[in-house]
């Protein structure tokens, strides 16, 4: 069994320390002292609990996991494992990363889920530190594996878990295989090996539903607080239709890099195991994103605050990179701007916060094979 340090306690964070501790782990769970409700819950519960039932509906994995450390002191977290799956916003990746430079050490692996290209900005980070010299191994993960919630502090409820994580991984001390191997056995689901961080930010499937079902749906959210089932209330064939269309610009844009992606409905159906026909109709239909009403309320939502910021921005630019138009892309994030009063051109993840300032697109291309 794995030595693990899970970097932040929202939903996904809270989950994953709950889960690899009941597959045998030793697990530490941080946050950052400025958000620690999570961290003081599981304190004095000496654990996290998960349950077996929500809204009426039958959860997953339900129980309690003893978590072996709880804290708000990076240090600590730092000296529990060489193993650090980071699971937070991708808005909070760099000011935890600065925290926990100091602390690094040559072989350590961080997995950040969802990456988001986060690799590479940390990697850009860590080159322009004092600690430039030492070598840690990235990877990005599409998603979580868990479609989950925290009911209340150091209480989870677990709707779904995916089949298989895709995930790149950037390789600075051993062989790819070797850390593949140890990821895969900290993980509860199996594991696919993406070429490079930047399909696997393209593959990340909140890319098409997230901004622009939120986007589309903003007057309703707010009126009525969010009180709908976000996949289900919030997909119609219109947006739909939309949501094709941006998700044809997606392909498009991997398709000018040379990158092989799946469709949205293609990855929807691998990763949850199911074969719907279209993506209304898993949308409409699916048991694992039917079960709560989890619909955002306002436009300060994650699904705006990141996924346009670190999903359709970067899509946007790499597009920009390769001569390509996406309409459907670029209008989304002019809203959501507007909705904000935030230029998410700017304030994104752009391809010079990546460390590809000037870059060309042959360069650029030739780069990819590199990973």
């Amino acid at each position: 069994m794995s030595r693990v340090t899970v970097i932040g306690a929202g939903n996904g964070g809270v989950t994953a320390a709950y889960h690899f501790t009941k597959l045998g782990h030793d697990v530490c769970i941080y946050d950052d002292p400025k958000f620690d409700k999570q961290i003081k819950a599981i304190q004095e519960a000496g654990g996290i609990k998960a349950l077996n039932e929500s809204h009426g509906c039958n959860m997953l994995c339900s129980g309690f996991a003893n978590i072996q450390l709880a804290t708000t002191e990076i240090k600590k977290a730092m000296e529990f494992a060489d193993i650090f799956v980071m699971v937070c916003p991708s808005f909070a990746q760099e000011k935890l990363f600065e925290s926990m430079i100091p602390y690094l050490k040559d072989g350590q692996t961080i997995l950040l889920m969802p990456g988001n290209y986060g690799s590479l900005v940390l990697s850009k980070m860590l080159r322009e530190s004092d600690k430039k010299d030492v070598r840690i191994n990235f990877a990005d993960a599409i998603s979580i594996p868990w479609a989950c919630r925290i009911v209340t502090p150091g209480v989870i409820t677990i709707m779904g878990i995916k089949k298989f994580l895709p995930l790149s991984i950037m390789a600075n001390t051993e062989d790819k295989s070797l850390i593949e191997k140890k990821l895969a056995e900290v993980l509860p689901i199996p594991v696919e090996v993406l070429s490079n961080p930047i399909t696997a930010g393209l593959e990340n499937i909140n890319f098409g539903g997230h901004p622009l079902l939120t986007t589309l749906n903003m007057g309703l959210l707010e009126n009525f607080n969010g009180n709908f089932n976000y996949y289900r209330d919030c997909c119609s064939p219109a947006t739909s239709r939309a949501a094709a269309k941006m998700d044809k610009e997606r392909l498009s844009v991997g398709q000018a890099l040379g990158l092989s992606l799946r469709t949205e409905l293609d990855a929807m159906n691998a990763l949850y195991g199911t074969e719907y026909e279209t993506v209304y109709a898993f949308n409409r239909d699916s048991t694992t994103h039917g079960k709560i009403n989890n619909s955002p309320n306002s436009s300060s939502s994650r699904y705006i605050t990141e996924d346009v910021a670190y999903l359709l921005v970067p899509c946007y630019e790499l597009a920009k990179l390769s001569g390509i138009d996406v309409p459907v892309v670029e209008s989304c994030i002019k809203i959501a701007s507007a909705y904000n009063d935030v230029d998410y051109f700017k304030e994104g993840r752009t391809l010079e916060k990546m460390g590809f300032a000037n870059v060309k697109h042959d360069e650029f291309v030739e780069m990819l094979k590199s990973f």
